[in-house]
């Protein structure tokens, strides 16, 4: 036990012995208990071990954070309120919050009031960061959200202030009437696209708009009329000094106006006919790229709109070439490199492989593709990057690779900058330093985070490269010449080599090719062999994707079969479950249980690919894959919480928290990308499992690590996203409730769309808490269901179906073609059976949950007529048969490529179509059938 010796009671060691800093966090709570100890005492002494656990990971995450607790002792009581919430906090709450903590701290300026202010609100934003109960993107799109509010507390302000002395400004209208002149804070960079970091400058552009004149004080006091540029100007330098003026613990923010027009020479305001006239006929091409992160932060976004509107054409240029886009922007990076060539220590932010590049590859494409697809027109980059990826412009792979590397770098990014509330970006080349910023990663080990690091600046530069078609013939001349290879293997393969032939041929060579140069050196050289080529590039040739994920991480090639390996009959559950216990702390259990997956997960693939097994049943061994995976992140959940809370009060080793699939994994199909769609419940009846916790903490914790086992990217890379959307209450729900309050919900509170979703509840694991659960859930979705007209519920289903289907027509190409949201498509299938179902009171069947087997179970109820049935069956093995070979060949997508695609052919071959072109007639065959039969059964 960790003792304080100004107080007569202790720590608990299990609530410092797994943070990246304990012994900061010790000094820290004894300077508290010095200081403050009344505050420090309530908090030991409360019982709430969850706030003391929270407060102590926010001083080992951040000393800034840390400092800022130890000068306001009130924002501990006001954390403890705070700290249960989940949700991203709007503009509009926190200009609420933000006008009560005014109220209450009227005395201060309003610059130190708003500096304060912002202090306050990191601590919620940075524990939820560091408790993962949020993404990347929710992280900074609240940080966004708070310097809009403050920008917009400042400007009433200051507009305020300046009328009092000048009167408001007026401009005139074309009939010659006065009217109020608004003005805009325009954001750019960072906050313009929603993406600012904890310790980012904000970059700023005023726009007001139009000339004219003050009303002035009074009719005669016209001394006191000044022009609305010399108004505006005025305020601008206003609401600059007020955000931006250092306090005692700093300026609320660091205020950057230098992107303006005419840059530090411009005036400081101007008007919109002036921004525009700029846009149009002046500005360089840098400055409209600056543009396309640009969006109202505070004031009269009208007025935004009246400027973006005439020069959006001037921003995306229809009739710029792609190479010409690219250059402009390979311009900038290449300025960018010379700049920062010199720094010692990797730069997250500029450095090859940094965040600047994934932003340039976003806006590059953009540049090149935005003037003919407004579609692609968005602001924030991981929305860009999947919507290049949707119109192909990216792969599938590489969008995995720089999503997955934009959320490490700007985590990365975050926690350098959290340490002391600066706006660095370096990574410390000190030991020692960089051993605890692996640790605020989350790393146990330093190694482990500087290969996480290589490996993702790799995947960035090599996207880059490929986009800006910067990639040498070196290297590919290299790889013919490669004699000996690294040993690939994993920990539970050491000795694994391979044996080289010359005669591969020509095709072999090229589709392993990318991969083999990704090997790195090392002193331990082995040989491939050409079975082991030879099966490589078999599954290359099939698999593009799959291709990308090996070239990715070339030790993966010891996971795949050769052709004539046989399949293995294997307990994926007994194996991961005996790997994961075995493993000595957190960092082995994640490793292991990665490895493990990716082995099998290959394996799968890999046995499809070379058609050794078929649709069914490689889903059944992806569902059999991912319920073991299930169950083994509850093991490292139960060891984890262990080691933090000392022996669990629970009954036979196991935590009583039913797992509830949705989706894929409720009907058995999971496939290749396929989400964990899941609702989490546990035993309300049962003493929480830790003394000084709730059983909503307690759980609350255990999801909190069930998903990080799932879903966060160590080294070894990631098993699911996991998708909790679909639980009461969706995003604004708690991640885990009480089988009670769960069923409570499905009876009083649940709406027609989620009985929908709930029909197709299924325990993964057969615990008795479990299947209960899911079977009283399901009696209760059916018994609501006829409660209601048939036409309600008819016309609820079709609602919805047709919301689905609009939501995703939006973002498609001309000749695209959504093969389970579009017409016809798969989403058809699943409404009309869900309906059926519902209406006429059919259970899935124990033994078989997929919609073919209940199209059978609704034919033999007389739900469904014959000439449905077999529509709707004919057209559904079809569909998932495309959507099959669609995820194998090119990774998660619905979208079929469009007709010059090469991946079309390799699908259409894969389903033994002659041509893309037959594919394409069976496909309009298909889904018009299928939807002519949906809209009989739901007309």
């Amino acid at each position: 036990m960790s003792q304080d010796h100004n107080l007569r009671f202790t720590i608990p060691d299990s609530l410092l012995q797994n943070l990246p800093d304990a012994a900061g966090a010790r000094r820290f709570f004894a300077q508290l208990a010095e200081k403050y100890p009344a505050e420090a005492t309530k908090i030991l002494r409360s019982g709430n071990q969850g706030l003391l656990s929270d407060v102590l990971a926010v001083a080992a995450w951040s000393p800034f954070l840390a400092i800022t607790m130890l000068q306001h002792k009130d924002y501990l009581a006001w954390l403890g309120r705070k700290r249960a919430e989940s949700q991203v906090r709007s503009t509009e709450d926190l200009l609420e919050s933000l006008a009560r903590f005014s109220l209450t701290n009227s005395q201060l300026d309003a610059h130190v009031l708003l500096s304060r202010f912002r202090r306050r609100e990191l601590l919620r934003i940075y524990l939820r960061d560091i408790r993962r109960l949020a993404t990347i993107a929710e992280i900074t799109a609240e940080l966004s959200n708070l310097a809009d509010a403050i920008l917009e507390f400042a400007l009433k302000i200051a507009l305020n202030e300046l009328e009092n002395r000048w009167g408001a400004p007026l401009e005139m209208d074309e009939r010659g009437r006065a009217g109020a002149a608004q003005f805009c804070i325009v954001a750019l960079g960072k906050l313009g696209s929603k993406e600012l970091n904890y310790a980012s400058d904000i970059d700023l552009l005023f726009i007001y708009s139009n000339d004219g004149a003050t009303s002035g004080m009074g009719m005669r006091d016209t001394a006191k009329v000044i022009t609305n540029k010399e108004f505006f100007i005025k305020l601008g330098e206003l609401v600059s000094k007020i955000v931006g003026q250092a306090a005692g613990e700093g300026a609320a923010y660091r205020v950057d106006l230098r992107l303006r027009p005419h840059g530090r020479v411009g005036a400081l305001a101007i008007s919109v006919k002036e921004a525009v006239n700029y846009y149009q006929a002046t500005a360089r091409d840098w400055e409209r790229q600056v543009l396309l992160r640009a969006r109202a932060a505070a004031g009269d976004a009208k007025v935004f709109k009246s400027f973006y509107a005439p020069i959006e054409k001037n921003i995306y240029q229809s009739e710029i070439s792609v190479a010409d886009a690219l250059e402009s922007v390979r311009l900038s990076k290449h300025k960018i490199n010379q700049e920062h060539d010199s720094e010692i220590g990797f730069n997250v932010k500029l450095g090859r492989g940094g965040i600047r590049e994934i932003e340039f590859i976003a806006q590059a494409l953009q540049l090149a593709y935005g003037g003919r697809d407004e579609w692609l027109r968005a602001s924030h980059t991981l929305i860009v990057l999947s919507r290049l990826a949707d119109r192909a412009h990216l792969q599938e792979s590489e969008l995995t690779r720089l999503s997955d590397a934009y959320a490490f770098l700007r985590c990365l990014e975050h926690r350098l900058q959290m340490e002391q509330g600066l706006q660095t970006h370096a990574v410390p080349e000190d030991a020692e330093k960089r051993l605890l910023v692996a640790k605020r990663m989350n790393f146990a080990e330093l190694g482990d985070f500087n290969a996480a690091l290589q490996f993702h600046t790799t995947s960035v530069k090599t996207i880059f490269e490929r986009v800006f078609g910067a990639a040498t013939k070196e290297i590919k001349a290299q790889v013919r010449d490669i004699k000996t290879i690294k040993t690939i293997g994993d920990a539970h393969e050491p000795n694994l080599t391979f044996k080289s032939s010359p005669n591969l041929g020509v095709a072999a060579s090229k589709n392993v090719e990318q991969i083999l140069s990704s090997l790195e050196k090392s002193s331990n050289t082995a040989d491939l062999s050409r079975e082991k080529l030879a099966a490589v590039n078999r599954f290359c040739e099939v698999s593009p994707h799959f291709k990308g994920i090996l070239a990715a991480n070339p030790k993966l090639i010891a996971a795949v079969p050769c052709e004539n390996d046989q399949i293995k009959t294997q307990s994926y559950s007994e194996i991961l479950q005996t790997a994961v216990r075995n493993a000595a702390d957190l960092h082995e259990e994640l490793a292991v249980l990665r490895t493990l997956w990716t082995k099998f997960y290959l394996e799968i693939a890999a046995f499809d690919a070379f058609e050794k097994i078929e649709m069914r049943e490689s889903n059944r061994m992806q569902t059999a894959l991912a319920e073991a995976s299930l169950q083994a992140a509850l093991l490292i959940v139960t060891k984890e919480l262990t080691r933090k809370y000392g022996e669990l009060q629970i009954p036979n080793e196991q935590l009583t928290l039913a797992v509830l699939g949705l989706g894929r994994l409720a009907g058995r199909g999971m496939d290749y990308g396929s989400d964990l769609d899941l609702v989490l419940i546990y035993d309300g009846a049962q003493k929480s499992p830790v003394f000084d916790l709730t059983n909503a903490e307690f759980y609350s914790r255990a999801v909190e690590i069930l998903v990080t086992a799932l879903s966060s990217l160590t080294r070894e890379g990631y098993l699911y996203r996991v998708d909790l959307r679909l639980r009461p209450d969706g995003k604004n729900g708690a991640t885990s409730g009480s089988k009670t309050a769960f069923l409570d919900y499905l009876e009083t509170r649940s709406a027609i769309w989620e009985w929908l979703a709930y029909l197709k509840l299924r325990a993964v694991g057969l615990d008795d808490f479990a299947v209960d659960a899911e079977t009283t859930a399901r009696k209760i979705v059916h018994q609501k269901a006829r409660q209601i007209e048939v036409e309600q519920l008819k016309f609820e289903t079709k609602r919805i179906r047709d919301l689905l289907e609009q939501q995703k027509a939006k973002g498609l190409r001309r000749g695209e073609i959504d093969i389970k949201h579009g017409a016809g498509g798969l989403l058809d299938v699943y409404f009309a059976v869900r309906f059926l179902q519902l209406r006429d009171r059919v259970f899935d069947a124990e033994e078989n949950r997929t919609t073919s087997f209940t199209l059978q179970k609704l034919s033999a109820a007389n739900s469904i007529d014959q000439e449905n049935f077999e529509i709707l069956s004919a057209g559904y093995e079809f569909l998932r048969k495309l959507d099959h070979a669609l995820r194998l060949v090119s990774g998660r997508s619905t979208r079929l490529p469009n007709a010059g695609n090469p991946l079309l052919a390799q699908i259409a071959n894969r389903l033994k179509y002659d041509s893309a072109t037959e594919l394409f007639a069976e496909l309009a065959l298909q889904t018009a059938n299928i939807r002519s039969a949906y809209e009989k059964l739901l007309s």
